[in-house]
């Protein structure tokens, strides 16, 4: 997996938890300090659960969006053509995936869209709140997975 905001607080999250667990046993030893021991263990156990919870987080950042360019030519000439990409490993596999017009969504849009058809192939959607998926600025119910970006109309 590739280095991700979500995958390095989730590493340090298990580094401190591994710590307080190594602190938990030495003084698990000591007779008087079982009540310490425990106070650090149950601390490690919060930790280890909040890094787990940020596994699903890391899978959806490890993506990589870029844009592909295309040069056609016929007759009248040739014209060039941009749309954007994402690609990530799937089951050992990586996975290419045509997102749409670099003219008709922006780099965020893009990368929204991405995260949420990741998510849809890991099986990973039905326990994110539908929003996530949303481009910032623009309200849910008006963005739906497969439409074209449209930005909100002023007020």
């Amino acid at each position: 997996m590739h280095r991700t905001n979500a995958g390095e607080k989730r590493k340090a999250l298990r580094r401190d938890a591994l710590e307080l667990e190594r602190e938990a046993r030495i003084l698990q030893k000591i007779s008087r300090m079982s009540s310490d021991a425990k106070i650090r263990q149950d601390e490690a156990n919060r930790l280890n659960a909040e890094a787990e919870g940020l596994k699903r987080d890391a899978r959806l950042e490890d993506l990589h969006l870029w844009k592909m360019e295309k040069v056609k030519t016929s007759k009248k000439g040739s014209r060039k053509y941009a749309y954007w990409m994402a690609t990530w490993r799937e089951g050992g596999r990586t996975r290419n995936v045509h997102l749409g017009s670099s003219r008709k969504m922006n780099a965020q849009a893009a990368l929204q869209k991405a995260r949420g058809m990741k998510a849809e192939a890991l099986g990973l959607k039905e326990r994110w709140p539908r929003n996530i998926f949303a481009p910032v600025g623009q309200s849910a119910h008006n963005f739906v997975l497969g439409q074209k970006y449209l930005p909100s109309r002023p007020p």
